[in-house]
């Protein structure tokens, strides 16, 4: 499952914040801090759109096929038209707008802040936005599934509807006691993942029968000869569209690795990449899984070799059953 790295005729300049395939295509978004948009068309190798702007982007997201969003440094969030390249904004944060989120079932663009708030618009009035939620802390991480936006504030996560943005009907804390990097919601259930500053991850997925649930935590790194943990943040964690359970991190040392939600058990691991994992994606299929290969600005001896994507091919009979050698997490 070695993968290729995308080629372009003018690198990215600067760290990968965000890469997301779209929602019925193999072509991929990818957000940068060097202030662009592109969109790769994986399938024809080919870059279809480079998009700059005034200020860093630190995340990015498909409403469709023709349109994108991002968020910037500069706190606007701005809207893509992904075939002329046109892009405009839809409105701003009074800090720097970390998150950015859309919702089919809503026709919300949903968005996260260093102002400590949560924005929501309705694409489909221009009366701009539509609410607004002041938040305690900071948000980390936001991910969106269904009518149901998880936000990771701190150690906790809060569950909203996205049909009623006034309160949680969630609170959750995730018994690690540090801060989360990341929440993935699951494309097909109830429930998420989250990965934190310390290499652990916690997963809640729900079940109609409530026997069924998963509910557990683990260390993505097994103790070291002198019975240490190795702590390494989890940057990112994606849950694979068409095999349930089946969910891969990816780590501040370069490590992508696939695990197994029900047996508890790793799956494999990629070949080290040659930057920290800042963000991975699935294509709509679950065939594809795309690595961003980047300097995170976490830690101040980070490694900074050029940013790059990889593309890896899914080997869906690894994935189905665990592979000989691999370890239990429990």
């Amino acid at each position: 499952m070695s993968g290729a790295a995308l080629k372009f005729e003018n690198p990215i300049r600067d760290a990968i914040s965000r890469i997301r395939f779209a929602p019925k295509s193999d072509n991929l978004l990818i957000s940068s801090w060097d202030s662009s948009l592109r969109l790769y068309d994986v399938g024809n190798s080919a870059l279809r759109l480079e998009a700059s702007s005034e200020a860093a982007l630190l995340d990015c997201c498909f409403q469709n096929e023709s349109v994108a969003f991002s968020a910037g440094s500069d706190g606007f969030i701005r809207r893509y038209d992904l075939h002329s390249g046109i892009h405009d904004s839809i409105g701003n944060h009074d800090d720097t707008s970390t998150c950015v989120g859309y919702s089919d079932e809503t026709c919300q663009v949903i968005t996260a802040g260093l102002d400590k708030k949560i924005l929501s618009w309705d694409t489909r009035t221009p009366k701009g936005i539509a609410c607004v939620r002041n938040m305690d802390s900071e948000v980390m991480s936001m991910s969106l599934s269904g009518f149901d936006m998880m936000v990771a504030v701190g150690a906790s996560i809060y569950v909203y509807d996205l049909r009623r943005l006034e309160k949680p009907f969630q609170s959750k804390d995730s018994h690690m006691g540090v801060q989360i990097v990341c929440v993935s919601s699951i494309p097909y259930a109830k429930g998420f993942a989250v990965g934190s500053v310390d290499g652990r991850v916690a997963l809640e997925i729900s079940s109609p029968s409530n026997s069924d649930d998963i509910r557990y935590m683990f260390r993505c790194h097994p103790k070291s000869t002198d019975s240490k943990y190795h702590l390494v943040s989890v940057n990112d964690i994606v849950f694979n569209p068409i095999i349930y359970g089946a969910f891969v991190t990816g780590d501040n040392e370069g490590y992508v690795t696939a695990w197994d939600a029900t047996s508890k058990r790793r799956l494999f691991q990629l070949p080290r990449n040659p930057n920290s994992v800042a963000s991975l994606s699935y294509n709509h299929k679950g065939q594809l899984l795309a690595v961003a290969s980047s300097y995170t600005y976490q830690e101040a001896n980070e490694i900074e070799e050029p940013p790059l994507v990889f593309i890896h091919e899914v080997d869906n009979d690894n994935m189905r059953s665990v592979s000989v050698g691999s370890s239990s997490r429990r």
